[in-house]
């Protein structure tokens, strides 16, 4: 399991990749095949059991024809210690 900030971003933006996939009707697999990895990695990605890179997320935009931002809205809201 990922620390708490980092796991409620890595939901976050899961669930987003999630929701627009669905709306898109595309099947895991599918989108999985698009992008060139197993079904059960993005499987991971979207119920924020791994983090994933830059480029991952930007093979998904592509493939999902959406935004680096709509996937990163609201981040800003997270909050962080100072410590």
């Amino acid at each position: 399991m990922l620390p708490s900030k980092k796991h409620e971003i890595a939901l976050l933006v899961g669930s987003r990749i999630r929701k627009i996939r669905q709306n898109k009707g595309l099947t895991i697999e599918q989108l999985a095949f698009e992008i060139g990895i197993e079904y059960t990695q993005l499987s991971r990605i979207e119920r924020a059991c791994i983090n994933t890179s830059i480029f991952q997320l930007f093979l998904i935009c592509r493939a999902l024809d959406t935004s680096f931002s709509d996937l990163l809205d609201g981040l800003d809201d997270v909050k962080f210690d100072s410590n």
